[in-house]
């Protein structure tokens, strides 16, 4: 399983090193979908299709991540707050 804080703390620096950039974006929606377990966790997969291949690497660790529950608790909520908040003022 991937490490939460590593891939959390790599999401988070991505935002902050470049927040509007569109593989940022794209990788900052597939983690907000993976919130709402409940609707599906809704992301369309041709959007992997915008990324690099580093981006497209780093997205099937964040899925990983949410198959091993790491989606959920202290650090996924701390990390997500943080997130928000750079995509929002960024």
């Amino acid at each position: 399983m991937p490490e939460t804080n590593d891939v959390l703390q790599q999401l988070v620096s991505m935002a902050q090193n470049s927040a509007h950039s569109a593989g940022t974006l794209t990788l900052y929606a597939l983690a907000s979908t993976m919130q709402y377990e409940q609707a599906g966790c809704l992301f369309k997969l041709n959007k992997l299709r915008d990324l690099s291949e580093e981006e497209r690497k780093f997205a099937y660790q964040l899925m990983e991540l949410m198959a091993q529950n790491g989606n959920q608790g202290d650090d996924w909520d701390a990390a997500m707050a943080q997130l928000d908040n750079l995509i929002r003022n960024g």
